[in-house]
């Protein structure tokens, strides 16, 4: 199931996100100042490519101050339009049962979009072991 819902995420909308986050991460590393931002705009790139069976999960507290820094510009100059469009995108699909899969994604994009810096992107089994915490896997 993970298969078939990547790949109709891909063709469907997958390749035109990722092209417009590449697009846009090419753009901002032009500049030196732009280059963290244009990683976070690869890393949703990336994320928006194949989506079901992963997830974003928090990083070590590594970064401090400056991560939170980032984000805020981030979250001010660019987090907040993709974050409402994922939003909106993902309560339009969630209108048909078809289509809540797929929503769930969007969701996801959509926390990553808002606050990037200080999260990374695992397989699905790795990021509900790390929110639900170690005591939480399978034996």
């Amino acid at each position: 199931m993970r298969t078939i819902g990547n790949f109709l995420w891909l063709v469907v909308a997958g390749i035109w996100l990722a092209l417009g986050y590449a697009v846009a991460g090419i753009a901002l590393c032009l500049t030196v100042i732009g280059i963290p931002f244009g990683i976070q705009a690869f890393k949703l790139a990336r994320f928006s490519l194949w989506p079901f069976g992963r997830g974003v999960v928090p990083r070590d507290n590594s970064g401090g101050c400056l991560r939170t820094v980032f984000n805020v510009v981030w979250l001010v100059l660019f987090g907040w339009e993709i974050f409402l469009f994922h939003l909106l995108a993902g309560l339009v699909l969630c209108l048909t049962v078809i289509g809540i899969p797929f929503g769930l994604q969007a969701f996801k994009l959509s926390r990553l979009a808002l606050w990037p810096f200080g999260y990374r992107i695992t397989d699905r089994e790795e990021a509900q072991a790390l929110e639900g915490g170690i005591a939480a896997r399978p034996a």
